[in-house]
This record gives structure tokens, sequence and C-alpha cells, in this order.
């Protein structure tokens, strides 16, 4: 046999024996490029305020850029179809707030995802303090007062929301039951518009996210009937929790990041801890607490639990005060 052949033959075979290496087989660190999060909501709503800054902060210690990117209509439900719909690759992500996983489930007959089969869980971000608010024209001047002019006058107080099931109809709906006050809902098309027509003496009345309305609130275009959180915001330590005047009412949403369901344990752990670092900046701490945003437990176990909670809740508020969609 020709030698020069016996020798490339030897080669051939000891190439053959060695592993396969190629592109799939070899993990890409990730992220290795710009992360898209879809927001369903408008901007400017309680949770765009609480997540951009934290997308941006999240996205430095990743060393890629989170964009945030809102997609509003349906009442959340066409952004978060996206959300579920797409690859779980842990380059789309959906910011959403307890709303979209707990409220739209129990309000529509039919919606194109499952709140708990269509997503994985990244963690709870922070909660949204919620404060009741009226036209500075408002008689009252608490929440008790609220509910006996109300009583006095059923029917003839309105109160101002973003929409049917959304946080702030939800907030009030529960405030009607809990109290009888025979309050009236008056929906709008976006919480923005609902807040412009109650500074306006249009509405007398709503709830919102403070985020939302402190700048009113400090410019004297809005007053405050109480905080409706368990305790008093030290952004306005001199107003009231609604509990001081009605007591046991509380009532706060969340914002949250989830992935599309099959979302590899890596990712989400990665994207936790990117989380968890961000929001340990001090200078981005101090920033959500003057937006009125409050620091929760992080992680997936306890999105999970708050998402499980909220649908039961959910489902008895809606239920009973037979909310229906626009």
């Amino acid at each position: 046999m020709n030698i020069k052949l016996f020798s490339l033959s030897l080669l051939l075979l000891g190439i053959a024996g060695l592993p396969c290496f190629t592109p799939a087989s070899a993990q890409t660190p990730y992220p290795n490029r710009t992360i898209q999060t879809i927001m369903p909501l408008q901007a400017g709503s309680g949770v765009d305020l609480l997540l951009r800054p934290i997308a941006q902060k999240m996205g430095e210690n990743l060393g890629q850029a989170i964009t945030i990117e809102n997609i509003p209509g349906g009442a959340g439900l066409i952004g978060a179809g996206k959300v579920a719909q797409s690859t779980p690759d842990g380059y789309v992500l959906g910011a959403f707030n307890d709303s979209i996983l707990t409220m739209l489930p129990n309000l529509y007959k039919k919606v194109d995802y499952d709140p708990v089969q269509s997503f994985t869980p990244i963690s709870e971000v922070a909660a949204i303090t919620f404060v009741l608010v009226a036209n500075p024209s408002f008689p009252g001047n608490t929440a008790a007062d609220l509910v006996r002019i109300a009583k006095e006058h059923p029917g003839k107080i309105d109160y101002a929301s973003g929409g049917n099931g959304s946080p702030q109809h939800i907030g009030m709906e529960i405030f009607r039951q809990y109290t009888g006050a025979p309050i009236v809902h008056i929906p709008y098309r976006g919480a923005a518009a609902a807040v412009t027509d109650v500074m306006a003496g249009q509405v007398p009345v709503m709830i919102s996210a403070l985020s939302v309305v402190l700048p009113h609130i400090r410019a004297g275009k809005l007053k405050v009937l109480g905080i409706t959180s368990k305790t008093r915001s030290p952004l306005l330590p001199n107003s009231p929790t609604v509990s001081e005047s009605v007591k046991g009412y509380e009532f706060s949403t969340w914002g949250a990041l989830v992935a599309p369901k099959g979302t590899s344990p890596m990712i989400v752990s990665k994207l936790n801890e990117s989380l968890a670092v961000a929001l340990k900046d001090q200078k981005l701490r101090e920033q959500l607490i003057q937006q009125g945003f409050e620091f929760v437990p992080l992680g997936p176990e306890h999105l999970k639990e708050m998402i499980d909670q909220g649908l039961v809740k959910m489902k008895k508020v809606i239920k009973d005060g037979g909310i229906q969609p626009d």
C-alpha cells in the first residue's frame, strides 16, 4: 500500500474519532443581544414609570440594553398575548401589572393567554402605592367623608377610572363593596384622561397610582382623601391612610417581570440576579421611593404566589361587582 495513502487514512480516522464541535454545541453566554420588554400599558402609567429605570440599570448589569416597548390596546390583552406567543429564549420579556395577570383573565370570557400556563414568572418588582384623590372643590377631606356624602346623595357621586376592569376601577369597586357607598363608575380610555377630568372637576374623585398624581397633588390641583396602602406614605406624611377613617380598607397593585413559558431556569436566575443588583443601587432606590413605589420580596416563587392569590381575590370582586368589559 502506498505509504502516503496509508498515512492519509490514519489521519482521517483520527479526525473522525475526535469530538464534533459545532456552533450548536457551544453555548453562547446570555444575553448577547438587546432584550425587548413588552409593556401592554401606556407610557407614563405607574408600571411604565417603575420599570423604565429598573430596566436601564439591569441592562447595565447584564452588558446588554433592555428596551421597553409600549403596546397598549385591548386593555392590555394585545401586548400580553404577544409575550405569550414569543420564543422562550430570554430576549422577549413582559413588564406586567397585576391587572394583566389577575384582573383581566377574570373579566374577559376569552383571552389569548393563561396567566399561569402562558408565562414563566421572573419576579415581582415593586408594589405600587395608590391614593384616593379628589378635585379640590370636593366638600369632603377623608375617605369617610366620601362614604358619608355618597350615602347622603345616592347615585350622585361619580368616580373616574382608566376603564372597566382597570386597577382604578377595581380599587374603587372594592371600596364600594366594602363601605356600601353608592358611588357611580365613569370609565375613561386610560388613566391619564381620568386624572385630567378629575382635576378639571368633571368627575369629583378617583384612585390612582401615587407616582402618576403626585405632581398634581403638590401643585394643589388634587387633594388627598387617603393613601390606600396599609401605612402612610413617606412622600405625604401628613396625609392619612384610607383605613384611618374607613377601617380595614387596603389596596395596592404591583409590577412584575415575566417571560414566555418554557424559558430556562438559568435565564430566569440571571435576570433575577440582575434585578436584585439593580435594586441595591442607592440612587435608584431613592428614585423609586420618591415616586411612591414599595420594595417587595423578589423571585419567581413569590410572584407565583401573588398571581395565585390575586386570581382568587379578583374573581370574587369582579363577580360580586357585576363588572363587564368595555
